[in-house]
């Protein structure tokens, strides 16, 4: 057997091609590198599709009937979108940990219940659309703000509330628990739309939480009145949509029209609000319709045995709220005293659960401005006719006087000249004979 021999220059093994190998490792560096410089791909909760800066997350016309995993939400999502689904109910932690949202759109569903609390992690909100559902009743906790309370190292507030409870620093050093308080819920809503629903009712406290509140639908749905307290809290409010209901133009509905006539005074709008009863008011737009119109009720109310008083106010016979349970975050007493059992009559007490806010009842400011200012026009014109004839009567009176001493000055020189015509006649005649 012949001895093996290797081929001239080599040593038995393949060659191996070194610059492939550098280029491949060069190529891979590159790739890490631009792999550690760009950012990481933010989740997307399946089947919704986020917008290119993750601020518009659209989860709408998927044929929904439950949440998609929200928890996939980017951190930077400002707005969630879903409409057009078949959403019939929602559990109270559906929307947890979302404070970043600013927009959120559940139109075109199948809601007939909210839970009270859903909207609570929800304090950047700012628009909530719940447009063609089928809500039917609202929970009056629904757009409450809520206290929370987390454990901090320093605590500087003297005093704090509790939903219409006062709690001093002491009572809160006293057990030893340092506290930080903050704030959820909708507080920061600016626009609100439950059109095409079927409400009949606001409940009184449900919108008493949206200070912020400037745009309000309530259109479309199957309202016969609504109470004037459920409306006063929106200070801010500028428009409000009240079309296409059932109103009953009665005396259940006089003292919103007052508040309604108060809110187009100030700069308001109100669409129209089309009376169905009675019949004498059919198809008559209510903010038409005189306040003397009403004036009934007041008779009715008198002959009801003064009980009218409630209804009057719309209480509807409920104790009324104290000042601090109207402003629970408003001034807050100058001493710690006021924690004892003296507290609960100085203005820090428990409210009643069932009380209600007090109302001012001012008739239409419109109307009274306008009387105001004709009955001074009218007042003005009769003092310049009085002023006119008082001066017309003394020129007058001077006049006659002026005339009656002339007159009386005339009389003896008329008397002398007849007697000496009369002389002359008979010396004629004794001269003639």
């Amino acid at each position: 057997m012949p001895p093996h021999t290797h081929p001239p220059g080599g040593t038995g093994l393949p060659p191996t091609n070194s610059a492939a190998d550098l280029a491949r490792s060069v190529f891979l560096g590159i790739l890490c590198l631009l792999a550690a410089l760009l950012p990481p791909a933010s989740p997307c909760p399946p089947p919704c599709l986020c917008s290119s800066d993750d601020l518009v997350v659209d989860c709408g016309g998927r044929g929904l009937s439950s949440l998609p995993p929200l928890h996939l939400l980017p951190q930077r999502s400002r707005s969630l979108l879903l409409t057009n689904n078949k959403l019939a109910s929602l559990e109270a932690s559906a929307f947890a940990n979302l404070s970043s949202l600013e927009e959120l759109d559940l139109s075109n569903n199948y809601l007939d219940n909210l839970p009270g609390g859903l909207f609570r992690d929800m304090s950047n909100l700012t628009r909530l659309t719940l447009h063609n559902n089928s809500l039917t009743v609202m929970d009056r906790e629904l757009f409450q703000v809520h206290i929370k309370l987390s454990l901090r190292e320093s605590f500087n507030a003297q005093n704090l509330w509790f939903h219409d409870t006062f709690v001093s620093k002491k009572i809160l050093f006293w057990i030893q628990i340092p506290v930080f308080v903050f704030l959820q819920g909708l507080g920061s809503l600016q626009s609100l739309d439950l059109s095409l629903n079927g409400l009949s009712t606001v409940p009184l406290g449900l919108l008493d939480e949206l200070q912020k509140l400037r745009w309000l639908s309530l259109a479309g749905n199957r309202l016969h009145g609504l109470e004037r307290a459920a409306f006063e809290p929106l200070a801010n409010l500028q428009h409000l949509e009240l079309g296409h209901n059932p109103w009953e133009c009665d005396c259940n509905l006089r003292d919103f029209k007052h508040w309604m006539e108060w809110l187009l005074y100030r700069g308001g709008k109100v669409d129209a609000m089309e009376c169905t009863l009675p019949k004498d008011l059919r198809g008559r737009d209510i903010r038409g319709v005189p306040v003397e119109m009403f004036n009934y009720c007041l008779q009715l109310e008198d002959e009801n045995g003064g009980g009218g008083e409630g209804s009057r106010s719309g209480q509807g016979g409920g104790p009324p709220c104290s000042r601090s349970a109207l402003n629970p975050s408003g001034v807050t007493p100058a001493s710690d005293s006021s924690v004892d059992g003296s507290s609960a009559t100085a203005g820090g007490g428990d409210a009643p659960p069932d009380c209600v806010r007090a109302r001012y009842r001012p008739v239409s400011v419109r109307r009274a401005i306008g009387t105001v200012v004709i009955a001074g026009v009218v007042c003005g014109i009769v003092c310049i006719m009085m002023v006119a004839a008082a001066a017309y009567g003394c020129i007058y009176a001077s006049l006659m006087a002026k005339y009656q001493r002339e007159l009386k000055k005339r009389q003896p020189l008329m008397g002398d000249g007849e007697a000496d015509g009369e002389d002359r006649e008979e010396k004629q005649i004794s001269s003639v004979a």
